[in-house]
């Protein structure tokens, strides 16, 4: 390790993840190890050569000279559709697979699946042993209905590399070095290199530490869909060479503060070396949030302006806002041409209101948030002619008077109840005040829980008026 922030290479065993599906199909499935030799014809359905064949649930390659990497470290997962040329008749299939080393011809492993369905994956396990590391291996398929085999299909070409690269990646940025703060606003450029590792095709990286896996999804009738990984620039790079370069800009997740990128090399059959840090820090780039009014309360409509860092201003223009407010609700405001923008927002927390503001540049930058708040109480006032909050008074049987009256605007209703009792609610009248009677049943301490609900539904915060009853 460089410096506290700067390029690190971390040790430890992860292997690149492989994807591993298993498709159901009807009948028994089995898999057995068995000689090469055909068994004798019978009469039945003719079977068809396998389709759709995949290796590691990556493509067959029937290119001698450009063979499908793949790591076999526990056997390699071979598979394809066995079929008949009746397609009225369903019955249960073999499926013969043959591997041999593209050096040695004569040194051949078969293993056949038994139980296969017709139309579907029929996958199976070529043995870990039958396969060297660094060796090209060439496998074919065959479907055996009622003892009839069918022709082999053309061989598919493996390298098989069980070996990870041997070094972590170098990470370098010219424009977010480390062991600084540094002026955020724009991309970051990192330059990820293998340092001439001719076994690094490609990179991955990540802005958490746990990278993506590679895997490969499963579609109808058990088929694999692969996809070139490096296709998702989000992740992936590849190199301009074998133990080259790449070259990515990134927008960092979060506006400022520490950062941290994990990158590691990718051979032909995405294994994985050992990650790199590269950690570096961002000064704040969050917009100011000014209200028009400095002290508004619950109800109150409040014009924001909202202006851009100047650094980030200068960098690329902002083009837009999103302003959150406390409730969790978004609205997206678009900037002029110097970076400005105003929002008009309506205050509705019950007890008190957040506004959080990040700025949007031309090139893609995302700001961290700008912040405004304020508190305020929505409670009621709650008064009584006879039964004095926090004082005694009356008696069991004696009526008291209470009046509520609101802190907040827009007031339409009151809600209350006498120690837990079922509640009621009493409509506000012109004034947004309302009055109610209440005769106690027995003396006794009493508290009344009231609460006030505006005029767009909205409850607002519950006040508890003790008392004690003579």
């Amino acid at each position: 390790m460089t410096t506290p922030f700067g390029t690190r290479t971390r040790t430890h065993t992860r292997t690149l993840t492989r994807a591993r599906a298993v498709l159901a199909v009807l009948g028994t499935l089995g898999l057995a190890l068995a000689a090469a030799a055909a068994p004798a014809s019978a009469a039945g359905p003719t079977p068809v050569t396998p389709t759709q064949l995949f290796n590691a649930y990556q493509n067959c390659s029937t290119d001698a000279d450009r063979p499908t990497y793949v790591w076999a470290g526990t056997g390699l997962v071979v598979e394809g559709i066995p079929a008949t040329t009746d397609a009225t008749d369903n019955p249960s299939l073999t499926v013969r697979y043959q591997v041999w080393p593209v050096a040695d011809p004569t040194q051949t492993t078969t293993v056949t699946r038994i139980g296969s369905v017709s139309g579907f994956e029929a996958p199976s396990s070529l043995p870990a042993d039958a396969l060297a590391d660094g060796h090209t291996y060439a496998w074919q398929a065959q479907t055996v209905a009622g003892g009839t085999p069918s022709d082999w299909s053309a061989p598919c070409y493996v390298t098989i590399d069980n070996t990870r690269p041997a070094k972590a990646p170098t990470v370098s940025s010219p424009n977010y070095p480390p062991d600084t703060w540094n002026q955020g606003g724009e991309p970051v450029e990192f330059k990820l290199d293998a340092d001439g590792d001719k076994d690094v095709t490609g990179f991955e990286f990540s802005w958490q530490q746990a990278l993506p896996v590679i895997g490969t999804n499963i579609g109808d009738h058990g088929i694999p869909q692969p996809q070139d990984p490096y296709a998702d620039t989000r992740y992936f790079a590849r190199a301009d060479a074998p133990g080259g370069s790449a070259t990515i800009h990134l927008v960092p997740p979060t506006g400022s503060g520490p950062m941290t990128l994990w990158v590691r090399s990718l051979d032909r059959a995405y294994n994985g070396s050992e990650d790199t840090e590269y950690m570096f820090l961002v000064r704040s780039t969050a917009p100011t949030v000014t209200p028009d009014n400095p002290s508004p309360g619950f109800g109150d409509t409040v014009t924001f302006t909202l202006r851009p860092d100047p650094g980030v201003q200068a960098v690329s223009p902002v083009v837009g806002y999103s302003v959150k407010t406390l409730d969790g609700s978004t609205v997206d405001v678009a900037a002029g041409a110097d970076g400005t923008a105003r929002a008009d927002l309506t205050l509705d927390g019950i007890a008190g209101e957040r506004v959080d503001v990040t700025s949007k540049s031309a090139n893609g930058w995302v700001s961290d948030a700008g912040s405004w708040s304020i508190g305020y109480d929505t409670t009621p006032t709650i008064t009584s002619d006879v039964y004095p909050e926090n004082g005694s008074g009356g008696g069991a049987g004696v009526p008291g008077t209470f009046t509520f009256t609101p802190k907040a605007k827009g007031v339409a209703s009151y809600t209350y109840s006498f120690n837990g009792d079922p509640e009621a609610t009493v409509d506000a009248g012109a004034d947004h005040t309302a009055s109610i009677d209440w005769t106690p049943p027995a003396a006794g301490d009493y508290c009344a829980t009231v609460y006030a609900t505006s005029a767009s539904g909205i409850q607002l915060q519950p006040y508890y008026y003790c008392f004690t009853v003579n």
